[in-house]
């Protein structure tokens, strides 16, 4: 073992609880933040103050003043007007606790992380992937902002395109965390068919774009508009001059609620398809217990996300269905994080033969 090694090893256990700890707060945050929305909380918070803001009002007159920049922003004025500062804490503690949530991670994120570098505990590919995942949080920061403007003038809500982009960014960060623990942990593996893999990517993929049309349908609140199943507007697929009325056609996929919510759903039958197929495909080809039983696990989370989205729809989007919807979405996520990572990475090709040592040679 060299020097490096030596000094690197006795810290890769609290490494792996460190960045474990950090993944479940993210995942967390996400949760808060579907709440912030459903609340219609977001907006209640008018500045970015990334160090003062930490702390929430703290007597009557910071709280009015407060209130006096929500009611400066048009989801006041047409949507709010009337509301009472005791009404206002409500959608203000929601936003503020994400807000802080938000800063804790950082925290959580960035002292354990340059105590490890002082303490030469990273490996250089290591090292490389934890500095991207530590620019991606702090790009995550001005991303949330970026999303909170676009409903301060103009709007009574944020952009659907800038919350899905907060969403998938979030959970970007989530996924690389889930892919480096996995490298630190995984073992080596068989090669495996080439099909395999690329449907493992192909889940991973999927997985992402749903999410983002998720983030879509929450953005235009579109799951509060068709509350029916499997019919959607009245028949299994909408008539085209429905999903297609918006000038140029592809702004339908992004701002037409019929199109948005369509889309999410078929995007789910494809992705339970798609994990159907993966599964049946690991035991066809042998792929071993780890692969066949995370496939499995995957098609289990998809099922279990698929019926707490239509439970959701059918109820009209109430709070706790729609937190469990989001939860799970990202538990689907983390599996197919897993799979993919158990599939495709370079630590999987390994030659099964014992080297052939020359005669006398210690082995």
């Amino acid at each position: 073992m060299s020097a490096s090694s030596a000094q690197q090893a006795p810290h890769a256990g609290a490494i792996r609880w460190w960045l474990i700890a950090v993944a479940a707060l993210i995942a967390v945050m996400v949760v808060v933040g579907g709440a912030t929305r459903l609340t219609e909380s977001g907006l209640s918070i008018v500045e970015w103050k990334p160090v003062t803001g930490t702390l929430p009002p703290l007597n009557e007159a910071q709280w009015a003043q407060a209130f006096e920049g929500y009611k400066a922003i048009p989801q006041y004025r047409e949507l709010n007007a009337g509301m009472t500062l005791s009404e206002f804490k409500t959608i203000f503690w929601w936003e503020w606790s994400h807000r802080l949530l938000g800063r804790v991670i950082g925290a959580a994120y960035l002292l354990p992380f340059l105590y490890f570098l002082w303490r030469g505990a990273f490996s250089a590919e290591l090292k490389k992937r934890l500095w991207l995942i530590f620019a991606l949080g702090a790009l995550q920061g001005a991303v949330g902002w970026w999303m909170v403007a676009s409903g301060l003038s103009q709007r009574t809500e944020v952009s659907q395109y800038r919350l899905a982009t907060h969403l998938v960014l979030a959970l970007i960060i989530f996924a690389s965390i889930v892919w480096t623990l996995r490298r630190m942990t995984a073992r080596p593996q068989p090669d495996f068919p080439q099909r395999l893999k690329v449907s493992g990517v192909a889940l991973l993929a999927l997985t992402f774009v749903q999410i983002y049309f998720g983030a879509l349908v929450a953005g235009l609140r579109a799951g509060r508009v068709y509350n029916t199943w499997p019919e959607i507007d009245g028949a299994l697929i909408p008539s085209a001059a429905r999903l297609w009325f918006e000038e140029p056609w592809w702004r339908n996929l992004f701002d037409n609620t019929l199109t948005v919510q369509f889309e999410h759903r078929m995007t789910a039958y494809a992705l339970l398809a798609l994990a159907v197929l993966h599964a049946i495909d690991a035991i066809r080809s042998r792929a071993g217990a780890a692969v066949i039983s995370g496939a499995w696990s995957l098609v289990a989370a998809i099922t279990l996300q698929a019926g707490l989205g239509i439970l959701t729809l059918l109820n009209q989007v109430p709070i706790d269905l729609a937190l469990a919807h989001q939860a799970v979405a990202i538990l689907v996520l983390a599996l197919a994080v897993l799979q993919t990572e158990r599939l495709v990475s370079r630590h999987a090709a390994y030659d099964r033969r014992k080297p052939i040592l020359p005669l006398g040679q210690p082995g």
